[in-house]
């Protein structure tokens, strides 16, 4: 049996400006959800806890318009990440949380069904937006599906 040392998860963000005032809408990148993780770990597992994982953690692939992340961590501390990702409750002043789509051992598996899921989700951005989505938006969408 072939043990993988690194746990990989495609986490969906769930982003909050209505209603909080915000002029500014939050484009999710791999350096605020990094951040946004990294203080988690730390407020809930205090500085031990973060420096156990900051060796493997790492988020490897962001996409800003369905909010899909892909997390790589050690076998060892995904559960631990884990936790803190579904604590993690702003990025900035922006309310956030996190739900976990799929784990698995390896990148290839969890690219997968995070494609499987942005599929799903342009199919109804396309459905809801109707005729007023834009050829700009359908070219940036189909892109990330071809990214290797």
């Amino acid at each position: 049996m072939v043990h993988f040392k690194n746990r990989y998860m495609v986490m969906e963000a769930f982003i909050d400006t209505a209603g909080k005032g915000q002029s500014d809408p939050l484009i999710l990148t791999q350096l605020n959800s990094t951040k946004a993780i990294r203080d988690s770990i730390q407020i809930n597992f205090g500085e031990c806890g973060l420096a156990a994982c900051l060796g493997s953690l790492q988020v490897k692939y962001v996409n800003p318009i369905t909010k899909l992340c892909v997390i790589r961590v050690s076998r060892e501390d995904h559960q631990k990440v884990w936790a803190a990702i579904t604590m993690v409750r702003s990025i900035g002043k922006i309310p956030v949380s996190f739900n976990l789509r799929d784990v698995s051992g390896s990148i290839r598996a969890c690219k997968k069904a995070a494609l499987e899921c942005e599929e799903a989700k342009f199919e109804y951005y396309k459905l809801a937006a109707g005729d007023r989505i834009t050829p700009k938006f359908v070219e940036t969408m189909e892109s990330c599906f071809n990214k290797d």
